[in-house]
């Protein structure tokens, strides 16, 4: 078991590493209680190409909130068929059915805090229970609260996060994408490019920032899977975050 000290001593030194040394540390070091999470959009192309090579058969999960465009559903399944993955879908608890079944369109409107926390911060925290580490594909460009990120963070629980493609920029990812021929989420070309749930996602212009399109104007720019909000297993904690209160109560 890794030492704090030694996490960030590896951290440092992986800065000035290829995300594919990266990934091979971390599948050889952490096998098989590892994991590499994906949305399977075009700019995670790049990062499950990386890892179906050095390991194939590594897990990946993807979390099915059923608010997804039947675009993003049918290309996962094609890239998981035509690369051979190994995909695990992750769903809502049960516990919750009938909340997200009263409340359908209120829910990611009304308090999309609350909704991605149920169909994504949840569902990924108990799913983590068993592994050891996690492959996030997550860049220091794309949102402010990722500019601050490392590339290995150890989490409260013993959970270390790894994060290859953290000093990767959009022209890296284009970059590698063209020279591997890797294909476009089917909704890319016409103006989505971060594509998320169907109700929370617009498409955007050209010289937009590539995360523009989620929350569009409503003060969110991240779901909580890589905020403190993933830290808090227990509902409670975060009644302050959530609009909709009462279901929590």
């Amino acid at each position: 078991m890794l030492t704090p000290l030694e996490i960030d001593q590896l951290s440092n030194e992986f800065e000035s590493k290829p995300p594919q040394e990266i990934i091979a540390w971390a599948i050889n070091t952490f096998w098989p209680q590892i994991v590499l999470s994906s949305s399977f959009q075009t700019q995670s192309m790049p990062l499950l190409h990386m890892a179906s090579r050095i390991r194939r058969g590594l897990l990946i999960f993807f979390l099915d909130t059923g608010y997804h465009f039947w675009e993003t559903l049918i290309f996962r399944e094609q890239i998981a068929s035509d690369w051979q993955l190994n995909v695990l879908d992750l769903y809502r608890d049960a516990s919750w059915n009938s909340f997200a079944r009263e409340n359908p369109r209120k829910l990611p409107i009304a308090d999309p805090n609350l909704c991605c926390f149920i169909h994504k911060v949840q569902p990924m925290q108990k799913a983590m229970k068993d592994m050891l580490a996690w492959i996030s594909g997550i860049r220091r460009d794309q949102t402010s609260v990722r500019a601050n990120a490392k590339i290995l963070e150890l989490q409260e629980d013993g959970l270390i996060k790894i994060n290859p493609l953290l000093n990767w920029t959009k022209a890296d990812i284009k970059g590698y994408a063209e020279e591997n021929n890797l294909p476009n989420h089917p909704l890319f070309e016409k103006g989505y490019r971060s594509i998320g749930c169907a109700p929370c996602t617009v498409a955007i212009g050209v010289n937009d920032d590539e995360r523009a399109g989620s929350w569009a104007n409503r003060g969110k720019i991240e779901c909580g899977l890589h905020t403190d909000m993933f830290r808090h297993k227990d509902i409670s904690e975060l009644k302050d975050d959530f609009k909709m209160t009462s279901v929590v109560d």
